[in-house]
């Protein structure tokens, strides 16, 4: 209700004895007071009135006015049945904090004067109620009618005055639109948030998020509104609802592709299968045999966790998500499986993937073709991948982060495309794992593949991979790394390793405790720098002779000889075990 309405009420006859201009200024409500200090009463935006019977002194005036310009109420009413007149200091002090002051005449009582604005709010009320249930019928209408999201954010926009989106746990758009960086603050904000729904104050206004269904976070998509929601949260309920029906419609059709998934998976592994049986499934599940792909798993563990969503079953959603659901993951009894198709760029032309892009409309639940994903139905009729290929957004997979020219011109461009594959995961998990610290999610990637027979294969690299990442603690693991000595330690039982490292280095650690010296620490960088000795002085800013009277303490110590292979490969190991 406005102030106009109360001055335009003949019956009774108030003034406004500030600013011609907060006429227009609206109230909620009225609340009769006459306490020296009513802050902890009011919620803002209430229409105060008082008879002034705390007024003892000019300086009254202005201790009374600040505590109700701080508690943001709508405007003060002040009586003169007191003082027979509103003072000059009450009228100062309601204008130099912009506060909308109302002179009420003595015969006006406050409870008259309340009871006749609660009986005009109550009415108002009624016709906003009615119209907010008519415009969240259409809403709820046009979404049962089959709109999709885009068409439902303009509906919402146009009935309810509130422009929405919907982020993946990623920061990916998947519907509506967000600028900049802000999608990956958002889902930075939802995935650390104690409850949703969650404010969010930006320098673009207020932003509030609601979780579109029970699915884990790691998994799951926020529904953004712009607009601070929380005391009018049903709203954001009822649009989540919306969203979360669009994501079950979407899901359905992805369930029938993972079940191909899973039995081209199954077979290819089985060590029996068919090659041309292989290629044809894969031609199913809409990848080119003659084209090359990467071999994708992971888990999603919580440790400490009785209950739950399996492993496997939640690192298939959660690797769906990271590659912005243009693939989907087989479940498996090990472990998620995905097969993920590269796009060769030219060497000439490396192009950064677009992590934080937004789908193309025909990937978007409830677009054009609801439910499609790039990686397993795009070609269906042809068997080629789709000249997008499986990318974030429409930029194909290519170079995200090269640590030289001279790299890049020495790498074959399958390996530049897992490499881009590599930078978008590890940036991704490293987001989730940092924003949800007591969930590990665990990756692991194969090489670049080609050809039906190279699956089987491809599978066991990536799956060794991921429990490299998983005995991490989670994160990214590529297959290179297994054919090094680390995947020889990943496979040792970690009461064997601690063992063995105590075993061989146990006195130079005794020695460094009670002498505070820098045995262990001087043999790690020896053998970094390949047992030479003016490399290792020069790296730890010592002289030559420090690092030879240290090495010959190492080796009297542990009774090996730095010189043999043998025993520099023990204290190696002992080192990287410990």
């Amino acid at each position: 209700m406005r102030i106009r309405e109360l001055l335009a009420m003949d019956q009774l006859g108030l003034g406004l004895l500030s600013d011609p201009e907060h006429a227009d200024r609206r109230f909620t409500g009225v609340h009769i007071t006459d306490l020296p200090d009513p802050g902890r009463y009011l919620s803002g935006g209430e229409l105060v009135l008082t008879g002034l019977m705390w007024r003892r002194e000019p300086e009254d005036s202005r201790r009374f006015v600040e505590i109700l310009a701080a508690a943001k109420v709508a405007a003060l009413g002040a009586g003169r049945a007191w003082l027979g007149v509103v003072p000059d200091d009450v009228v100062e002090a309601c204008r130099e904090h912009d506060l909308p002051l109302l002179d009420v005449p003595t015969e006006v009582s406050f409870r008259t004067l309340s009871e006749l604005v609660e009986t005009r709010l109550a009415g108002a009320r009624a016709v906003d109620l009615r119209g907010a249930l008519g415009r969240h019928r259409r809403i709820v209408a046009a979404v049962a009618d089959g709109a999709g999201l885009d068409e439902l954010f303009a509906l919402t926009a146009e009935e309810l005055g509130v422009n929405g989106a919907v982020i993946s746990s990623t920061g990916t758009v998947i519907a509506g639109r967000l600028e900049g960086d802000l999608p990956v603050r958002l889902a930075r904000e939802y995935l650390s948030a104690t409850r949703l729904p969650h404010l969010v104050e930006t320098p673009q206004g207020p932003f509030t998020l609601f979780g579109v269904d029970r699915a884990h976070r790691a998994a799951g998509w926020a529904l953004v509104c712009d607009a601070d929601l929380l005391a009018d949260a049903d709203t954001g309920f009822e649009l989540a609802a919306c969203v979360a029906l669009e994501r079950g419609r979407a899901e359905e059709g992805r369930r029938v592709e993972r079940r191909l998934a899973e039995e081209l998976i199954a077979l290819a592994c089985s060590g029996e299968a068919d090659p041309a049986e292989v290629a044809a499934r894969l031609r199913t599940c809409g990848i080119d045999a003659t084209r090359p792909y990467a071999v994708v798993t992971a888990t999603v563990t919580r440790p400490g966790a009785t209950e739950g969503p399996d492993p496997a079953v939640l690192g298939g959603q959660v690797i769906e998500e990271l590659l912005d659901r243009r693939v989907v993951a087989a479940a498996g009894p090990d472990g998620a499986v995905a097969l993920v198709p590269l796009i060769e760029a030219p060497e000439d032309q490396p192009r950064r993937a677009n992590i934080g892009g937004a789908v193309n409309e025909a990937e978007k639940p409830g677009g054009k073709e609801a439910g499609r994903t790039g990686g397993s139905r795009a070609g269906k009729e042809s068997g080629a991948v789709p000249e997008t290929g499986i990318s974030a957004g429409n930029v194909p997979w290519t170079t995200a982060r090269v640590r030289s020219n001279v790299q890049v011109q020495t790498r074959s461009q399958v390996q530049r495309s897992v490499q881009a594959l590599l930078d978008l995961l590890g940036g991704r998990v490293a987001t989730l794992q940092a924003a949800l610290p007591r969930t590990r999610v665990s990756v692991g990637v194969s090489a670049g593949l080609i050809g039906p027979g190279a699956i089987r294969g491809g599978a066991e690299e990536a799956g060794h991979a991921r429990r490299m990442a998983e005995a991490r603690g989670g994160g990214v693991v590529t297959s290179d790394e297994i054919y090094t000595h680390v995947l020889l330690l990943a496979t040792v039982p970690d009461n064997v390793r601690r063992s063995f490292a105590d075993r061989v280095l146990a006195p130079l650690f005794a020695y460094d405790r009670r002498h505070q010296s820098e045995l262990v620490r001087t043999l790690g960088t020896f053998l970094d720098c390949a047992g030479s000795w003016n490399a290792c002085a020069e790296r730890m800013h010592v002289h030559v002779n420090t690092v030879r009277y240290r090495i010959r303490r190492v080796e009297e110590l542990t009774g090996r000889d730095l010189s043999a292979m043998e025993d520099r490969v023990d204290l190696f190991l002992a080192l990287r075990a410990g």
